[in-house]
């Protein structure tokens, strides 16, 4: 006997739909200090022993997130990153096949304020990566800070997210059997400073190591833009030059991440709050761009496939940007 059940009511779904942002937001705003907050509370306790025992796990596991993590499909596949794609809502577009034999670097664009679709779109299966692109195991780069903090760290790879640092990219880049793709958020949390509706400005002119790595291993570069990403979050105005921005600028090199003062929703009232505005986002992934292999490229070499990639992601904004409602005399900003 098949068993049928009534479809969620619109005022239940929206709120499933809001409580999954929330958590999302609190995992990477509060979780981190919450689990290294329990990891110190319980060594003065009599579960002093779950520290323990993890600290000694963490020495041997301590290679881990440089060697590809540990992604647990279970948890990409979680019911909750459903209702955070339908609460934007959030989607994923290919226009290119990619060849499971094959390893590619794809340079994500833009930041936004907390890089929405790329975590969705690659750290999790809700909208639906694995269909589009068949044999394919994607990987997310992510500040090797978080990956230092105890309990965070087995979360944050459970997705499929690693260290962004030289080390951690080759290990999945040089994957002899290919299928893996490593996406990268080139412009980092600098450009976050710049997250705001209607921007279309990216942190790439000069930013070129990504580059560099592709071309030392060979390995097919793929840009990827993501529409709406800066329309989720209003932000503070911290123009070049003015006070806040300085700060921020001092802060993020002393702490590595970048502190954007953003707002935009509550959970009850849409006048304030830091719940993002239910604005849709797509990211389009472009075609492969060929790269020769070369383990020691001139600056000559790394300029002219850097070029090649701007003119690349610029045709890919220019062909889609029509499709979700961007001026005609919008264009990108490279600085």
């Amino acid at each position: 006997m098949k068993v049928e059940f009534a479809p969620l009511s619109v005022p239940l779904q929206r709120r499933l739909q809001t409580a999954s942002v929330v958590q999302w937001i609190f995992s990477f705003l509060g979780l981190a200090q919450c689990c290294t907050a329990a990891f110190i509370v319980l060594f003065f306790t009599r579960f002093w022993l779950v520290s323990t025992l993890y600290a000694a796990w963490w020495l041997i596991d301590r290679e881990k997130p440089s060697k590809g993590g540990r992604r647990i499909q279970l948890l990409r596949n979680c019911i909750v990153w459903r209702y955070m794609r339908d609460y934007f809502p959030i989607t994923l577009m290919k226009t290119a096949e990619l060849d499971p034999r094959q390893n590619y670097l794809v340079g994500f664009h833009p930041h936004g304020v907390l890089a929405a679709g790329a975590f969705l779109n690659f750290c999790t299966e809700a909208s639906g990566f694995s269909t589009l692109f068949p044999g394919i195991t994607p990987h997310l780069m992510m500040l090797s800070l978080w990956f230092r903090i105890p309990f965070f760290r087995d979360y944050v790879m459970s997705g499929g997210l690693i260290p962004s640092d030289k080390e951690s990219a080759s290990y999945v880049l040089q994957k002899p059997e290919g299928g893996n793709l490593l996406a990268i958020i080139v412009g980092g949390a600098q450009e976050a400073l710049d997250a705001r509706p209607g921007s279309f400005t990216l942190l790439l002119k000069n930013r070129k190591g990504f580059v560099r790595l592709a071309i030392q291993n060979g390995t097919p570069l793929v840009p990827a833009f993501s529409f709406g990403e800066n329309d989720v979050f209003d932000q503070v105005k911290n123009p070049k030059g003015s006070w806040l921005r300085r700060i921020q600028h001092q802060l993020q090199k002393i702490m590595g991440i970048s502190l954007p003062l953003f707002h935009a929703r509550g959970i009850f009232q849409y006048s304030f709050g830091l719940i993002p505005y239910r604005r849709p986002i797509c990211t389009v992934v472009g075609k492969p761009i060929p790269v020769q292999k070369n383990h020691r490229p001139s600056e000559k070499e790394v300029d002219q496939v850097h070029q090649k990639y701007l003119n690349e992601l610029s045709n890919l904004f220019e062909k889609h940007k029509a499709k979700f409602n961007v001026p005609e005399d919008s264009h990108l900003e490279f600085i």
